[in-house]
């Protein structure tokens, strides 16, 4: 279930890889075995070889952005993990949560409700499901476009580099963008499938978008209950496919891309410290999130963090700044830049086609959602060189800073 102390992040279907799996008598463990299999990883109360503790010490030459474009040309990722949160698909112009002026949280007083989480709370809404239906009008999956930064997972999966994307958002602009369900691990659940509260009867999406659209409140056809998107409530578990996957994925992962997301919402946000010692860790963000949290206790349960400007860090790195521009960045070192950018270009226009927005608007919508992204302006390619500057300076040093 969702912390209720942050939801900065927004809030699942198995792949056919997986059904097989949980499906056969080898893994038909009650949901709750999973769940103390997932805590068992979490707490890691399980061993490693001394060949897994061995392999891969030194896969940053130097703790840089560099150091991780370096070690990625050298072929050293092969099966990256990503993370993601509201920050990727604010430029799509969904808000995120807790920005101070525009954040989702700051703007819910036209609802009345008693406070801002309410409007994601369980019990509330079978109290009153109306302000969340009038939410869902507003920023249900549709009018908005993938951004290059979900365009960036999707090149990560054409290449074979990509082994799981997890995701706290529920606007389906990772299934837009062409992410395979399988590959897709939705943890805060998705607006793409829709269930009665009280018989579980399942609809389609199709139909709830009309039933909001036409502002009904949705009701069940066979029980007269509530029908809701399978997005995660307070106050609901998270989906299964979450404890499932994590120890499996994340003693693969040999890069973790975190994005977008201020990693404070748990269990979510404890699935950095899921991967092995060895895993690079490379965050695109534009605050330096998921650092090491005091207390005892809180580090047993919620693990160490990302450890970037302690003594001793040998795989923390930090992008700061925008996620689109972070994964611009690492695509033109990489040598896929301007494949992302026709992708990106390829796709909106396509979306618009099949959306019926007349050429105009169509021509007129691109220019100004490739405007920031792609035209590189001198400040920027000034700022990029300094990175690049910085990361070459400090590879001497024994503990080196991130960007």
């Amino acid at each position: 279930m969702a912390s209720k102390d942050d939801k900065n992040d927004e809030k699942p279907k198995a792949g056919s890889d997986e059904k097989q799996e949980e499906h056969s008598p080898d893994h038909s463990d009650s949901l709750m075995d999973k769940i103390a299999h997932f805590f068992s990883d979490k707490l890691h109360l399980t061993s490693q070889t001394s060949d897994e503790e061995d392999s891969g010490r030194h896969v940053l030459n130097h703790v840089t952005i560099q150091g991780v474009i370096d070690a990625w040309k050298r072929g050293c990722f092969k099966s990256i993990v990503t993370m993601v949160g509201a920050g990727i698909s604010t430029s799509a112009g969904i808000p995120d949560f807790r920005s101070p002026t525009s954040g989702l949280y700051s703007n819910l007083q036209k609802y009345n409700l008693p406070y801002p989480e309410a409007i994601f709370e369980i019990d509330y809404f079978r109290e009153n499901p109306q302000p969340f239906f009038k939410l869902a009008k507003e920023l249900y999956p549709g009018t908005f476009k993938p951004t290059p930064s979900h365009y960036f997972v999707k090149i990560l999966q054409e290449k074979g580099l990509l082994l799981r994307h997890y995701s706290q958002n529920i606007d389906t602009l990772e299934r837009i963008a062409g992410i395979d369900d399988e590959k897709l691990v939705e943890a805060h659940g998705t607006f793409y499938t829709n269930h009665c509260i009280d018989c579980q009867k399942e609809y389609p999406m199709e139909w709830m978008k009309k039933e909001i659209f036409d502002e009904r409140v949705p009701t069940c056809t066979e029980c007269n209950g509530l029908v809701k998107p399978d997005i995660v409530f307070f106050g609901e578990n998270l989906p299964e496919r979450f404890y499932v996957l994590p120890h499996r994925d994340f003693k693969q992962c040999d890069l973790l891309i975190i994005m977008g997301t201020s990693l404070t919402v748990q269990p979510f946000a404890s699935l950095v410290d899921f991967v092995s010692d060895n895993c690079v860790r490379l965050l695109i963000n534009r605050d330096k999130v998921g650092k090491t949290t005091s207390g005892f206790l809180r580090g047993v349960f919620f693990g160490e963090g990302l450890c970037f400007d302690l003594p001793g860090n040998r795989r923390d790195v930090a992008y700061e700044g925008d996620c689109d521009d972070g994964c611009l960045f690492l695509a033109d070192q990489l040598g896929f830049g301007d494949e992302l950018r026709e992708m990106v270009k390829r796709e909106h226009e396509r979306i618009d086609k099949e959306s019926g927005k007349p050429e105009t608007e169509e021509k007129e919508a691109t220019e100004e959602q490739s405007k920031e992204p792609f035209d590189e302006k001198p400040e920027e390619e000034e700022s990029k060189e300094k990175l690049l500057k910085e990361s070459d300076d400090g590879k001497d040093s024994d503990v080196k800073s991130s960007i």
